[in-house]
């Protein structure tokens, strides 16, 4: 075994919560982007709550534009989840009038979702819990930091999604 990782049946809230491993393994990618994560995560579910909201229902309806239907897969695939996953998340938004599903004019087998006028408003304020979020991150980093950190980590994520895609 080696000395340097973690076991792998070890509990991800160990790893995440134990300093001593990322200085072990020099501070590397991994174990601070699954640290940044689940802080981001954590940080974002307190605010979405003020909006009624859980964490995926805003990056849900982040990605529907008013009046543009979006079918159930291609939703999916925009947010790197199942399908039925998709399906859980639009049952409760279609509960709060945020959203309506209905069948393709051209297709009945597909599914298409789209926003309400009660969604285009929460889609603005869940945009402004993003800035909110975005402002508290950047705060500690120069705008140059910050435009490179953007750059390397979207390029990091096209890598990930790529490799994610074949081997689903």
């Amino acid at each position: 075994m080696n000395e340097r990782f973690p076991p792998l049946d070890m509990p991800v809230t160990n790893v995440l919560n134990a300093p001593a491993l990322a200085a072990d393994v020099g501070g590397g990618l991994v174990p601070s982007l699954l640290s940044i994560s689940k802080s981001t995560r954590a940080f974002l579910a307190l605010l979405l709550v003020e909006i009624d909201l859980h964490p995926g229902q805003d990056q849900l309806l982040m990605r529907l534009d008013p009046g543009e239907p979006v079918s159930v897969s291609a939703l999916a695939e925009l947010l790197a989840v199942r399908p039925s996953t998709v399906s859980k998340m639009l049952d409760r938004l279609i509960e709060k009038h945020l959203v309506q599903r209905a069948s393709n004019s051209a297709d009945a087998r597909r599914t298409m979702v789209s926003l309400t006028p009660a969604g285009e408003e929460v889609k603005a304020q869940v945009g402004a819990v993003w800035a909110k979020l975005e402002t508290e991150l950047a705060s500690a980093l120069s705008s140059d930091d910050a435009a490179r950190m953007v750059s390397a980590l979207h390029q990091a994520d096209q890598l990930l999604a790529t490799k994610l895609r074949r081997l689903r």
